[in-house]
């Protein structure tokens, strides 16, 4: 039966429903890991799990789909169900949610002409493959053909971005045309505004925020007097960027009250709510989402903890507990007390078995220029070509060109996105970056000299006006004002580092780290006989990213607020294990150390 609205409530299968959902994104925790997450969601006492789908994860080339693996999302909505859970859909095809390019893939970029967001005709098109793809796979497990699935999301906070009613309503006609019967619903923020340019006449409205949940609940009435509340993101938490303090709530607080409070405010009011997010997970790999416009630019952490009920090890947090408190005020839950219900949390229960390993040296490494041949095929080019041009989505690009001599001055990377270090002759200079909007670097050379500048890909930005973010030098290079032309362009995705050529390291090397300066790769390897969580701690390095047994955990960065990185247990090995790490500027430090606590700041 589908999920319906009465004047004042849910309804599915005919009979009152209060929807107590939480935000878990697949593609954000390891497949070995769904189950006990949803199993704790379940405890907690939810009946519905909500995730969105990442278009730039399912289909990272023009029609080449992937929904295996960590990106097998049927076998997460079957497992949703097995628990019990009832599932939330939101497809997109843009989902912000702190991901790169808001979920929209980078190679959309390659159209010099793109406008997303909109009726913009090769946009449309393309989302249309996506879910010619993705929706016929859904539909099968609708609540409308006995699933698990009760309603789907049409596009995603849209009044933030636009007002291109066209394009929402292509958007819900498409859902329809390609087997959706289930409930529609937009989400906006409680302003005038989102609420105008996000929502369609006939699909179901509902609001995304942090506090102030009354007078957040009164606008969405003014736009949608009749039916049912419904908080589809109670932001129960909040993200990180690098250089900033680590939150705990997104008024900047230390405190998780006002979430406390904001909680009883929504269940008093009768609304259903969805906890945005419940279990965060982790930003692997490059993956990583940013903000900008009209603040600067500001790439957020590999960690998506998000001070969530469950934090990023799936751990219970005090969230999960004073939420619990809160939420049997207004919904029968099984009681604690009760030993013969093992699926009933009890405090200090459900924690994940974390070991720390202890101290890891590096015994080999391979220098970033030597390796260039094993690493990437250069492409020439009159001007520096971004990453999307050169059908690139994540990692680094080494561009390459020989200035004239004898010159002293300034060159500029113009329209870098996002960071920059600068070699002249292989000896480094300078770090550029976009956030503090530094594209200078000093010249001084007597005659003529390479120079190479390699770009780090931070993150594309996933809210706000600023999308169309594409990646590298994007507005040429200049010395003194002069133009510089003729370059190569070396692609660094860093997907495959199978062949890098490791040399070992000498005693007097490890003895005396930091000595090398510049990128280079470091490899470990160690035994292990008892695989459990693990955190991934790098004190005295300075900025890179690791990898374990060939997975990419993400960025490191001394800066923080992030010092250690989650290593899941199914990433490990019992025997031989293998950790790969690029360290950008230089260690004092040639070991790593595997510890049982998360340090987020």
């Amino acid at each position: 039966m589908p999920l319906t609205t009465s004047s004042t409530q849910f309804l599915l299968d005919g009979q009152p429903f209060r929807i107590i959902s939480g935000a878990m994104h697949y593609f954000r925790v390891l497949p070995e890991c769904w189950r006990d997450r949803l199993e704790k969601m379940r405890a907690f006492g939810l009946n519905t799990v909500e995730t969105y789908v990442a278009w730039n994860l399912h289909e990272p080339r023009p029609g080449d789909f992937h929904f295996d693996g960590r990106l097998d999302l049927v076998k997460f909505i079957e497992t949703a169900a097995e628990v019990g859970l009832k599932v939330i859909i939101r497809p997109g095809p843009y989902i912000c949610a702190e991901w790169d390019g808001g979920g929209l893939p980078s190679w959309l970029l390659k159209d010099p002409e793109m406008q997303v967001r909109c009726a913009y005709p090769p946009y449309l098109a393309a989302v249309d493959r996506f879910f010619d793809a993705l929706l016929p796979r859904l539909a099968p497990l609708q609540s409308t053909r006995c699933g698990p699935i009760i309603a789907i999301q049409v596009e995603n906070e849209y009044g933030s971005y636009g007002n291109d009613k066209a394009y929402l309503r292509h958007l819900a006609d498409g859902i329809r045309a390609r087997g959706i019967d289930s409930f529609l619903f937009t989400s906006d923020g409680p302003r005038d505004n989102c609420l105008q340019g996000g929502t369609l006449p006939d699909v179901f409205k509902t609001v995304n925020f942090a506090f102030d949940a009354k007078e957040a609940l009164a606008k969405l009435r003014e736009y949608q007097p009749g039916g049912p509340l419904m908080v589809m993101e109670f932001w129960s938490g909040w993200f990180d960027h690098w250089g900033e303090p680590h939150h705990i709530s997104a008024d900047g607080s230390d405190s998780i009250q006002r979430s406390v409070d904001t909680l009883d405010e929504i269940l008093a009011a009768g609304a259903s709510v969805n906890f945005y997010m419940f279990h965060g997970g982790t930003n692997f790999g490059f993956m990583n989402g940013a903000n900008c416009d009209p603040e600067a630019y500001g790439a957020d952490v590999t960690s998506y903890d998000y001070a969530c009920p469950l934090d990023e090890c799936g751990d219970p947090s005090p969230r999960y507990w004073a939420y619990r408190d809160v939420l049997k005020k207004y919904v029968s839950l099984p009681d604690p007390d009760d030993s013969s219900r093992r699926d009933v949390p009890k405090s200090g229960d459900f924690g994940i078995w974390k070991k720390a390993y202890g101290t890891v040296q590096m015994a080999e490494s391979a220098g970033l220029f030597e390796s260039l041949g094993a690493l990437s095929q250069p492409q020439s080019s009159v001007t520096p070509l971004s990453m999307e041009v050169l059908d690139q989505d994540y990692g680094f690009v080494l561009y390459r060109t020989t200035v004239s001599g004898p010159r002293m001055g300034i060159l500029r990377a113009r329209g870098l996105h996002d960071r920059a270090q600068v070699f002249i002759n292989s000896a480094p200079t300078d770090t550029l970056d976009r956030e503090t909007g530094n594209e200078f670097a000093a010249i001084d050379i007597s005659s003529d000299a390479t120079v190479e500048i390699l770009v780090e890909n931070m993150g594309r930005v996933n809210f706000g006006p600023s999308l169309l973010d594409c990646k590298g030098i994007t507005g040429g290079v200049t010395v003194n004002d002069q133009l510089q032309f003729g370059w190569e362009n070396f692609p660094l995705p860093l997907d495959d580092l199978s062949g890098l050529n490791f040399i070992a390291l000498s005693e007097a090397a490890r003895s005396s780290a930091g000595a090398v300066e510049g990128p280079t790769f470091y490899r470990a390897h160690f035994d292990l006989d008892n695989p459990a969580d693990t955190f991934l701690a790098l004190p005295g390095w300075t900025k890179g990213v690791a990898w374990l047994n060939g997975f990419n955990l993400g960025r490191y960065w001394e800066r923080g607020p992030q010092k250690t990185l989650y290593v899941p247990a199914p990433l490990l090995k019992c025997g031989q294990n293998e950790l790969v790490v690029f360290e950008l500027h230089g260690t004092k430090n040639l070991s790593v150390e595997f510890r049982d606590k998360p340090e987020l700041g």
